[in-house]
């Protein structure tokens, strides 16, 4: 009886036993076929172990187990291997072919040709199509903001943006609209729009040049349209998500329709100053765009538009964003102040 009662739970073992050996296969086979993780070396000796996930702009993104996302300066890499080939692309445009990554002394090993390359000139893992000469980049952003009150006094209010780009590794298309449409008891108070688009072709380093055509309108300011048209030429000082910053100048010719004053006609110079970066943090961007126009025939007669913003993200492609927008103009028709200003949240979605 005694015996019995021993074999019982042996044999119930046994079962189990049995019963789990599948899932224990399984799992020992998932982790046999399991590629093993990427592998960092710095130059202080730490090790880093994780999968690789991007490099771009000299930083290197690292998914890893015990610490999550890390960024790495890849300045401070001494050796590198990856398990998944890549394709790598170097600052002077040359491309590698997709192969296990190799980084021996800063020394980036071409596996195919046995070339090495210094660890210095690597631009970009992995590629885009349009980094590749493939097509075009399209990403985008429009956004709203709308007030309406009702009480004492009706008020509606309506702001609108759009911006829109087109990139590939030769040249470069955007198309931005901004309109505000306000409204008080029934009264139009305000009623203005601007459109611009340019064309940018990138030449060797950091200069490129362009051409745009603009126009705008404010019923509120006599200004039934303006419009201008002509060549620039820009440089691109920084281009990372810390600092991104380019600026451009050239001629103009601008005609101007006034709904009373006289119209006119003009050269005038004309510029652009784009910045941006994420120095806060959190995936928000700080921004400042500038626009100025300069009569050439009336020097003391300038326009000035500038905007001031904090961007961040919301849920999926949403975003939120302050704005401040100064707009100046010494030339003003009379009874129309030179200076206006802007104040508006926005709720968009960017792509």
């Amino acid at each position: 009886m005694i015996g019995k009662i021993q074999a019982a739970p042996a044999a119930a073992v046994m079962l189990i036993l049995f019963i789990l050996s599948p899932f224990v296969t399984a799992q020992e086979e998932d982790a046999a076929a399991a590629p093993p993780p990427d592998r960092i070396v710095l130059k202080n000796g730490s090790t880093i172990l994780g999968t690789i996930t991007a490099t771009r702009d000299g930083i290197v993104s690292v998914d890893t187990d015990f610490a999550g996302s890390l960024e790495v300066a890849q300045d401070q890499i001494l050796a590198l291997e990856t398990a998944e080939p890549a394709v790598l692309q170097l600052a002077d445009g040359k491309v590698l072919d997709a192969q296990p990554i190799v980084i021996k002394d800063q020394q980036i090993v071409d596996g195919s040709t046995g070339q090495s390359f210094a660890l210095a000139d690597l631009a970009v893992v992995n590629p885009e199509p349009y980094e590749l000469g493939i097509g075009y980049q399209w990403s985008g952003l429009v956004n709203f903001s709308m007030v309406m009150e009702r009480g004492n006094s009706d008020t509606d209010e309506l702001d609108y943006k759009l911006e829109t780009q087109w990139l590939s590794d030769d040249d470069r298309f955007t198309v931005r609209l901004n309109g505000e449409i306000d409204e008080a008891n029934d009264t139009e108070i305000a009623d203005n729009w601007s459109i611009i688009g340019k064309y940018d072709y990138f030449l060797d380093g950091p200069w490129y040049v362009g051409g745009n055509v603009a126009a705008e309108s404010d019923d509120f300011a006599d200004l039934d349209l303006r419009y201008y048209v002509g060549p620039y030429v820009g440089r691109n000082f920084f281009d990372t998500e810390l600092l991104f910053l380019e600026a451009e100048l050239g001629l103009a010719y601008v005609n101007e329709d006034f709904i009373v004053a006289e119209d006119q006609e003009y050269p005038g110079a004309n510029w652009e100053v784009h910045f941006s970066s994420n120095y806060l943090g959190g995936d928000s961007r700080l921004y400042v765009d500038h626009i100025g126009i300069w009569n050439l025939d009336e020097t003391s007669d300038i326009i000035l538009n500038t905007t001031f913003g904090l961007a961040f993200p919301l849920l999926f492609n949403l975003e939120a964003a302050a704005e401040v927008l100064i707009e100046y103009d010494s030339g003003a028709v009379d009874n129309v102040e030179d200076l206006d200003e802007t104040y508006s949240f926005r709720i968009g979605y960017s792509w």
